[in-house]
């Protein structure tokens, strides 16, 4: 599947299992920490430019997801109980159309955000069901550059394609 990046209005991801690995460290103070690829940044830097804008939309209620974002320059909706209206609150602050929106996902909870956008992902080791609803399965599976796959492999940049050497 090959989307391009004229008839996007935003790229939205889910944190836990797409910009991670699903995994969280969790240390004896109650601290938890995830695992994420640097070659993602690479990916938001390049939406940024062409301006594609990117937003993470989570469940999570963690200060780890918000550092993230904030590290990456990506605006993030955390401690989300439902991301189909969250996307919906996106569309009505940003003026986005849902169908011109991709949403990256891995899990049972993400199934409602990806039926009401019209480029729903999942990432290789998604929960089937995820799979079955996808309009693309990424081969990458979760935090192993699935922003850096979709920017690369999915969305058609036409003249501003590539990202710089």
């Amino acid at each position: 599947m090959i989307v391009k990046s004229s008839s996007l209005d935003a790229v939205i991801f889910d944190f836990d299992g797409v910009l991670t690995d699903n995994r969280v460290l969790v240390f004896s103070d109650g601290a938890e920490a995830v695992v994420c690829n640097r070659a993602d940044g690479l990916a938001f830097d390049h939406l940024r430019t062409v301006g594609l804008p990117a937003h993470i939309v989570s469940t999570e209620t963690n200060p780890v997801v918000r550092a993230r974002g904030e590290k990456l320059r990506v605006p993030v909706l955390d401690s989300v109980a439902d991301k189909a209206q969250a996307i919906k609150d996106l569309c009505t602050a940003h003026g986005y159309t849902p169908t011109r929106l991709i949403f990256a996902g891995n899990d049972i909870n993400d199934l409602p955000a990806m039926n009401i956008v019209g480029h729903a992902i999942a990432v290789a080791d998604a929960h089937p069901r995820v799979q079955v609803a996808a309009h693309h399965i990424l081969t990458s599976r979760g935090g192993d550059g699935v922003a850096r796959e979709l920017v690369e492999d999915v969305i058609d940049f036409g003249a501003n394609g590539l990202l710089p050497a």
